[in-house]
């Protein structure tokens, strides 16, 4: 896979794998769910009751990930290139948009 995709490429390759209703769905609420918990994670260093939102807020975000992946029935697209791990919220932020 070429390093020189464009952002709207990087999204439409993880479109692909995400095309079930409900692992969209699942991926709808998950990857939110995960970004928060980065978040939250980075704000624990300041407020320590922070971390256990965060690590639950990670553990169940990739469980939606998950489930939504056996719906799909097809593997996660990280599992074939590491980069697809910064696609997500991107594909999340495009579907908002309408664009995936």
């Amino acid at each position: 896979m070429p390093a020189h995709r464009t952002s709207e490429e990087w999204v439409a390759e993880y479109a692909t794998s995400h095309t079930h209703p409900v692992n969209r769905a699942c991926h709808t609420v998950g990857i939110p769910m995960i970004a928060l918990s980065v978040v939250l994670a980075i704000a624990g260093f300041a407020a320590h009751g922070l971390w256990g939102w965060a690590l639950a807020l990670f553990v169940v975000g990739w469980i939606f990930q998950f489930v939504g992946h056996w719906y799909e029935k097809k593997p996660p697209e990280f599992l074939k290139d590491w980069r697809f791990l910064f696609v997500g919220l991107r594909w999340w932020f495009a579907k908002l948009r309408g664009r995936a």
